[in-house]
């Protein structure tokens, strides 16, 4: 089954949406490995970042792009997506961790 994802690079210009495909089991969404894989295909070289699940950082400090967000993950008829506001009041309610 395909999943179609759609995803955000940050450049110092401005943003630009672009789309990858990664090959799952059927009703499966694609792990932080195939992800990966995927960018790494499209010669984006990232890790994920700590502290967002979805967020992705150059491991080239040298790199043209700032971070790399994904915005869906689109498997046909389900699809997931991040809810910004959810994750924001959660944030705030949730003590934090020291160090941070």
């Amino acid at each position: 089954m395909e999943c179609i994802v759609r995803f955000t690079v940050v450049y110092k210009e401005g943003p630009k949406k672009l789309r990858g495909l990664i090959f799952v089991d059927e009703g499966k969404l694609p792990d932080k490995n195939q992800v990966l894989e995927m960018f790494h295909d499209m010669e984006y070289k990232v890790v994920p970042d700590e502290n967002e699940e979805l967020l992705y950082r150059p491991a080239d400090p040298k790199a043209a792009y700032q971070y790399i967000r994904v915005n869906e993950l689109d498997i046909g008829q389900d699809k997931y997506t991040e809810d910004r506001n959810l994750k924001s009041i959660v944030g705030n309610l949730l003590p934090k961790r020291p160090g941070l």
